[in-house]
């Protein structure tokens, strides 16, 4: 009797409840310090890059990640960047990562716990009150860098007792949490896992982190006929603000791009294949009268993740046929 009780308070528990769900087109709100803006590694191998091109490859379109994060932030700092970049609450997707310079300038866990508490609650509101499109990711452990190697022991303790904190508050909320703390304490085993200065993780550990997030989640494609003709044949889509094209789809030695905006300047395209691989990378495309030609002869037949920016920023992405 006692046995099933206690499973049935498990079952009901609210972080048995937590789920996180990622719905097209993927508008990617990353909050944190350093750990968000991927101090130590290129712009590609930050994890909220890495998540937006894993989500990207899996079929999803994806505009750029918005992060608000600088290294040696602590909860009052990133509560303050919140505030000044007036966001809209319109993101589907918002990350919360948070709280080791709180440890590591001596802060209190009890001062703390409220200031993280209040950050979810705004990431929540910041995804227009869904929480099932928030997530929590723990603090890693820095106690396992060369940096922090002498004092490994005190570190793990002080960043152990904050994950508890950070989780708890999770789990309070409804809010799915990812533990990669585990990931972290690897690195002085695996040294490829830290970064060049000897304190952050490298980008081969941030594809870990992201490998584990996307183990834990729901993904719900979008279904709109510009996705796809009903028929799991790939067309061709247009921008809902600029009604921008790019066609045809399939296409085979040439491809059109047209109805660009003319106050922006250049334009670049860079084409994914189905392995990962960038296979066409074009910087400062010029347009003619808001159209562009390019010759694609030289491409292998296949599908191709595709991302169109302008000088102002991403204009529209998603998946192409080459004949």
């Amino acid at each position: 009797m006692k046995k099933l009780i206690v499973i049935l308070l498990l079952l009901s528990s609210p972080g048995m409840a937590q789920q996180l769900i990622i719905t097209e087109k993927v508008k990617f709100l990353a909050l944190g310090d350093s750990y968000t803006i991927g101090e130590s590694v290129p712009v590609r191998e930050r994890w909220p890059e890495q998540l937006i091109d894993a989500l990207q490859l899996k079929g999803l379109e994806c505009f750029d990640p918005k992060i608000i994060a600088t290294t040696g932030w602590r909860t009052d700092n990133l509560k303050n960047a919140i505030t000044a970049a007036k966001l809209s609450p319109d993101y589907n997707l918002v990350s919360l990562l948070i709280g080791v310079n709180n440890y590591y300038q001596g802060k209190s866990v009890e001062s703390y716990a409220p200031e993280f508490e209040e950050l979810l609650n705004t990431a929540i509101a910041l995804a227009g009150g869904n929480k099932k499109h928030v997530f929590v990711v723990s603090i890693p452990d820095y106690g396992y860098t060369p940096f922090g190697k002498g004092q490994q022991a005190v570190i793990s303790q002080g960043i152990d007792v904050y994950n508890a904190t950070n989780k708890t508050i999770a789990a309070k909320l409804g809010v799915k949490y990812y533990n990669i703390t585990d990931i972290s304490r690897r690195g002085l085993d695996e040294p490829d896992l830290v970064a060049n200065d000897g304190l952050h993780p490298s980008g081969k550990m941030y594809a870990a982190w992201v490998k584990l997030i996307l183990q834990e989640v729901t993904l719900e494609p979008s279904t709109d006929e510009g996705d796809n003709g009903g028929d799991g044949t790939v067309t061709g889509i247009k921008d809902e603000r600029y009604g921008v094209r790019i066609y045809p789809n399939p296409f085979d030695k040439s491809l059109v791009i047209e109805n660009l905006p003319e106050t922006q300047r250049s334009y670049s395209l860079e084409l994914v294949d189905e392995q990962g691989s960038v296979v066409w990378q074009e910087e400062a495309l010029a347009s003619l009268a808001g159209k562009i030609e390019l010759n694609t002869h030289a491409l292998r037949a296949g599908l191709y993740h595709y991302r169109l920016k302008g000088s102002e920023g991403l204009l529209m992405q998603g998946k192409i046929i080459r004949l």
